[in-house]
C-alpha cells in the first residue's frame, strides 16, 4: 500500500472537498492543489525538482545547446526587421531553476551583443524555491533580468518586441480528465472516504458549458471507455498574453501533439502521467504533493487559442527540427580527444543526446506564434 503524501496536503485537500456542497472537487481543482498549492503543493517546495537528483529532466538540464538555440532563434527573428528596436523584453514563464535563461543569456551577450544590451530578461516564477535559484544562477546578469509576478506583469501596459518563452508550461497547468462512457462524456471528480484509499475518483455526466462544446466540435471516434485531457488554461493563457503584447512572439516547448494523435483510439486511458525520481506511472492519487503530474499538450488547441487571441501561428515542429534549423549541427565540433570528460566531448555529447535520446526530440514540439504590431 502507497502512503499518502505529508500530512499538511491531505489536510488541505480533505478541508477542500469537506467544504464543497457536494463533498467533491474536479481533477481539474485536485491536480492544481496537489502542484500549486502555496505551502505544500509540489511546485512550491523547497526540494529539487529537475535533474539528476529530483524527478525529471528538461532540455535545458542536457548541455547549454537549448538556451544557446532559442538565442539564435530570437536574435535571427530580430534581425529580419529593417531595425532592430531600442528595446525587447524575453519573458520567461515558470523558469525553474534558471539554467534556459541562464544559456539563453549567455549565447545572446556572446553572439548578439548589440541586442543583448536591448533587452530585459523578465522571469515570472511564482515558486518563491525556484526564484532563489534564479537569482543564484543568473547573477551574472543581474542588470538585464527583473522578477515579477504574474498579475503585476499582465497589469502593465501592451508593449512591443516582447518574446514569451515557456519551456515546459503548458503540461503542468491543470486539466479536466474526461472519459466517454454510455455514448455520453463524463468528468472525473475526487472524494474523500474515511478509509483507504482516502482519496478515490467518481465519474459524473458531464453538463452543458465550455467543456461540451469543446468535445461536440471534435471530428473523433471515440471509444466506450476511452479518458483524454483538456486543457482550457492554455486557452485562457494566450488570451491574457494576447492582451499585454502588441507585437513580439510566444515560443511554447513542450511535449504533446495535434488532436488527431491525442484522441487517437490507441490513447484509451490518455496521456496524463506523474513523476518522481525519475520513474514514471499514471495513478494521479499516489503521494499527492509529492509526485509531478502532467499531460500531453494540444497544440491544435494551442493553435486556435492563439489565432483566436490575434497571434499568426508561424512555427510547428519537432524540437529536433526546430534545433536543426536554428545551427545545432555547427555546434559539433571534430574533433579527437581521449578524454570524455572535456568540455568538447561534454558538449558533443550534449547535442546527440538532445538530437537522438529516445525520441525526446520528436515527442517534444516547438510552436510558435507571432503577434504583429504596427512597429514591429
Amino acid at each position: 500500500m502507497h502512503q499518502l503524501g505529508p500530512a499538511s496536503i491531505v489536510e488541505v485537500l480533505k478541508e477542500r472537498i469537506s467544504s464543497t456542497l457536494d463533498r467533491r472537487i474536479s481533477f481539474r481543482d485536485y491536480m492544481e492543489i496537489c502542484l500549486y498549492q502555496e505551502t505544500v503543493g509540489y511546485y512550491r517546495k523547497d526540494q529539487i525538482k529537475i535533474g539528476k537528483q529530483g524527478d525529471f529532466y528538461t532540455s535545458s538540464s542536457i548541455g547549454t545547446v537549448m538556451g544557446e538555440m532559442v538565442a539564435s532563434f530570437i536574435y535571427n527573428h530580430l534581425r529580419t526587421q529593417s531595425n532592430l528596436p531600442p528595446y525587447l523584453e524575453i519573458v520567461e514563464w515558470g523558469g525553474g531553476n534558471g539554467r534556459m535563461a541562464r544559456q539563453l543569456l549567455d549565447e545572446m551577450n556572446q553572439a548578439a551583443p548589440d541586442i543583448y544590451e536591448r533587452l530585459t530578461y523578465t522571469l515570472i516564477e511564482s515558486s518563491a524555491y525556484h526564484r532563489q535559484l534564479q537569482q543564484e544562477v543568473l547573477v551574472e546578469h543581474v542588470d538585464r533580468i527583473r522578477f515579477v509576478d504574474e498579475t503585476v506583469w499582465l497589469s502593465e501596459p501592451p508593449s512591443d518586441h516582447v518574446y514569451v518563452l515557456a519551456n515546459e508550461l503548458l503540461d503542468a497547468f491543470p486539466i479536466h480528465r474526461l472519459q466517454y462512457k454510455d455514448g455520453a462524456f463524463h468528468e472525473s471528480f475526487v472524494i474523500w472516504q474515511e478509509e483507504e484509499p482516502l482519496l478515490q475518483e467518481i465519474w459524473l455526466p458531464l453538463g452543458p458549458g465550455r467543456i461540451l462544446d469543446y468535445l461536440n466540435a471534435l471530428e473523433v471516434q471515440w471509444q466506450e471507455g476511452q479518458i483524454s485531457e483538456l486543457n482550457l488554461e492554455a486557452i485562457d493563457w494566450y488570451v491574457r498574453l494576447s492582451g499585454r503584447m502588441r507585437s513580439g512572439c510566444v515560443i511554447a516547448i513542450d511535449y504533446g501533439d495535434r488532436e488527431e494523435e491525442l484522441y487517437a483510439s490507441h490513447r484509451h486511458q490518455g496521456t496524463l502521467m506523474c513523476y518522481r525520481k525519475h520513474e514514471a506511472h499514471d495513478n494521479p492519487f499516489i503521494d499527492p504533493g509529492e509526485q509531478d503530474i502532467t499531460a500531453h499538450v494540444n497544440f491544435s488547441l494551442c493553435q486556435k487559442a492563439a489565432v483566436s487571441a490575434g497571434f499568426e501561428p508561424s512555427v510547428y515542429q519537432t524540437q529536433r527540427q526546430f534545433l536543426v534549423e536554428q545551427g545545432i549541427l555547427e555546434k559539433l565540433q571534430n574533433h579527437f580527444d581521449p578524454n570524455p570528460f572535456s568540455e568538447v566531448s561534454k558538449r558533443n555529447r550534449s547535442i546527440r543526446q538532445l538530437l537522438l535520446s529516445d525520441g525526446m526530440s520528436e515527442l517534444f514540439k516547438v510552436f510558435v506564434s507571432i503577434k504583429k504590431g504596427e512597429s514591429a
